[in-house]
């Protein structure tokens, strides 16, 4: 039978983790059951791993060890993510590296179409704007697929971040000298706009892209070659001081077999040169995409931090990618809780919040004191961490 979250659950008794995963609870219902490849029966659902995927990101834990400790010893988490009869060490990491890819991936990809319909968009009148990079993962010396330089190992993540709404969209996997700039027409959808740094200038991408309906705003290098087309006038004042419809690089060469506009601004003495075919974008627009790809620069740093998805539990690529598919959900699901009941992007603050309310709200049903580490805001029902 498919997966149900049932509210009627021990996990229902603590609401406020009920309530964070309740975007969960239709996408579970399509998901593929797990099946055991033998005759032994399977320690560790599916559920059970989502659970303690989410658990892992949401609570900081900093190795797999440290889950499973706290798996076992704290009141919440061996009653309301651990499986019933418990989870020994190798079974554990077995159904990490070897088992569930397939649904968190199906998972995700429905949780993450559901947050671009809830969650509002920022700067809709920019269009559909997906800022593509890539993030290396420190590896250990066993990993030998992350194949990097210098006798060290590291794998790469290739993400798409939607800009409008602050969440990210599509996920590729790669060993650390992975190419990232062939990741852009898989993470793109035609109409929308990929913003890029300079390591994605590629003057025959920039030809496929527009050939693809796939828009794009990309800095490049300031001693590119320029043939001038046709000149734009720049406003008096602006930060802009280039406009003009160019072809890049040098004829019989690299150069652009298709035109395509080229915008230079100026910001405290530094020069910005960005590649696009946004023709309908004024310049001082163009300037403001290049300026929100920082925005996957800031997510890629709060998620690591304040999510430890780059503290490994696994060493297969099979199992990286399923503990980054559980950060990613993670993160879609504190979206949608944040702005469901806040009206807020997500914050460390609300997570901390949420935090000491599952905490406080276990101690509440087991009849034990409250966590320490956990205070209540005099005159709010808010639960704040200290720090």
């Amino acid at each position: 039978m498919p997966y149900v979250l049932d509210p009627k659950n021990k996990s229902g008794k603590r609401p406020s983790f009920s309530q964070l995963l309740q975007p969960l609870e239709l996408p579970l219902i399509d998901i593929a059951l797990l099946k055991a490849r033998g005759n032994r029966p399977l320690q560790m659902e599916f559920e059970d791993q989502l659970h303690a995927l989410i658990y892992f990101h949401l609570e900081e834990h900093t190795s797999g060890r440290h889950l499973l400790q706290v798996l076992k010893e704290d009141d919440f988490a061996r009653q309301t993510i651990a499986p019933k009869s418990g989870i020994n060490k190798s079974s554990f990491f077995e159904a990490i590296n070897s088992r569930g890819l397939d649904q968190l991936m199906e998972l995700y990809l429905a949780l993450q179409a559901k947050a671009s319909k809830l969650l509002p968009t920022e700067y809709g009148n920019l269009g559909e704007l997906v800022a593509v990079d890539g993030s290396l993962i420190d590896a250990v010396l066993s990993m030998h697929w992350a194949d990097y330089r210098g006798g060290s190992k590291k794998a790469k993540t290739h993400i798409g971040f939607d800009i409008n709404r602050g969440i990210p969209t599509k996920i590729f996997l790669t060993h650390g000298k992975g190419d990232e700039r062939p990741f852009v027409s898989q993470i793109i959808s035609p109409g929308q706009t990929s913003v890029l740094d300079r390591y994605y200038q590629r003057h025959k991408s920039f030809d496929q892209w527009q050939m693809e309906r796939k828009h794009f705003v990309c800095r490049i290098k300031e001693n590119t070659t320029i043939t001038i087309i046709k000149a734009n006038i720049v406003k008096p004042g602006s930060i802009v001081f280039y406009d003009a419809v160019v072809l890049l690089g040098t004829k019989g060469v690299n150069q652009t077999e298709k035109e395509l506009r080229l915008v230079a601004y100026r910001v405290a003495n530094k020069e910005y040169w960005v590649a696009t075919d946004r023709y309908d974008l004024s310049a001082e627009e163009v300037a403001l995409v290049y300026k929100l790809r920082w925005n996957i620069e800031t997510f890629f740093g709060w998620w690591e931090r304040h999510l430890k998805v780059y503290h490994l539990i696994a060493r297969s690529k099979h199992g990286l990618m399923v503990q980054i598919l559980g950060g990613l959900i993670t993160y879609l699901l504190l979206a949608i809780y944040c702005h469901e009941q806040h009206n807020e992007k997500v914050s460390i603050k609300r997570v901390r919040e949420l935090r000491c309310k599952i905490k406080n709200e276990s101690a509440e049903f087991e009849n034990v004191p409250p966590d320490s580490d956990c205070y209540k805001m005099s005159g709010e029902d808010i639960l704040y961490a200290k720090t």
